[in-house]
């Protein structure tokens, strides 16, 4: 078996590939390489598993270059998921190996695999996170008999609150980043620029939708929905907290659900949570179940993975700082930041 660096396979080659496995997901499509590179300036690196000459496995991986974290590889940084498709763990095996081979030559300190299912046995993981998965019913309306009472009158609410309710794409990228920016900056963390969600759009193509709510015409809320075979993801989701008491983010959530059962969906994602915090809560009352994530590490350098999310203790005074920020001066400095955090 022998591996080949991306460059040496066709893009319809891979995409192949990633189409046929039953556990891709949409990050692992080739048109992603161009939202990792030319948006945030690391180099994607990917590596294909030949037998034969045909591919066996494949693995996406972003050399990140981070002025918080160090060097390291990540597969895939910003989003939830990633990590090895291989038709057996022999293929996917010399994958990950020739990674780690790579990321020791490049003075990284390590490889991170955002797998759904453990893949590496053997590899040191950490379990801190769930996906939310929502089992969809065939109509809208089974649907709506399904939420619970409480749910479904804070979503009577919203509509009584005159707030509507819109799908579409790069159309509704401003009424979105509006939202989403300002959100961002009340959470206390950098914001990703606009030209990230534009390339988002760019590389999903129809596969990619913008949901904006509006109140008397302005946005309140505002999500992006990605959707690879019969499952469709939220990964981006945001709602104003001055609209907060007109349940703006219960009316968002029914429209999406709606939008995608009417597209054919039968699973819709929630997105990544932490155990018993506030969005893995909201979640929970759509019914939504929660599957455990497995970020698994291959470690050069380091002794144990590593803790580099935003919202750990060594970040909370800057957090704080953060949300006393102007939202134009937060939109300015945040891109530059967040390209640093995986």
């Amino acid at each position: 078996m022998a591996l080949s660096v991306a460059v040496e396979t066709a893009s319809s080659e891979w995409d192949a590939f990633v189409a046929a496995h039953p556990d891709a997901t949409a990050y692992h499509a080739w048109a992603w390489r161009d939202v990792f590179g030319p948006v945030f300036g690391h180099e994607p690196i990917y590596l294909t598993a030949r037998d034969a000459g045909h591919i066996v496995g494949v693995l996406p991986v972003v050399a990140f270059r981070s002025r918080l974290f160090g060097q390291f590889f990540c597969s895939l940084p910003f989003v939830n998921y990633g990590g090895v498709l291989a038709t057996t763990p022999d293929a996917a095996a010399p994958l990950v190996a020739e990674a780690t081979r790579l990321a020791r030559e490049r003075g990284a300190s390590h490889v991170e695999l955002r797998h759904i299912g453990r893949q590496l046995p053997d590899a040191p993981v950490k379990q801190h996170k769930v996906t939310m998965l929502l089992t969809l019913q065939e109509t809208a309306e089974a649907q709506w008999t399904a939420l619970d009472n409480k749910v479904r009158n804070m979503i009577r609410k919203a509509e009584k609150s005159e707030l509507t309710s819109e799908s579409g794409g790069v159309e509704l990228l401003e009424a979105f980043y509006e939202v989403f920016s300002v959100n961002m900056r009340d959470l206390g963390t950098p914001v990703y620029p606009k030209r990230f969600f534009a390339a988002v759009l760019a590389a999903c193509g129809p596969a990619a939708r913008l949901h904006v709510v509006r109140h008397q015409g302005k946005a309140v809320a505002g999500s992006m929905t990605i959707a690879h075979a019969n499952r469709v993801e939220v990964p981006w989701a945001s709602a104003l907290r001055e609209a907060r008491t007109m349940n703006p983010n219960m009316l968002l959530y029914w429209h999406m659900l709606r939008d995608v059962i009417a597209r054919g969906g039968r699973v819709f994602d929630f997105g990544r949570s932490t155990p018993g915090e506030g969005t893995f809560l909201f979640k929970k009352q759509w019914k939504a179940e929660p599957v455990p994530l497995h970020w698994e590490y291959a470690l050069i350098t380091r002794e144990a993975p590593p803790d580099q999310s935003p919202g750990s203790g060594k970040f909370a005074m800057a957090i704080e700082l953060w949300k006393k920020l102007p939202v134009p001066v937060a939109n300015t400095i945040g891109p530059f930041i967040i390209g640093n955090i995986p």
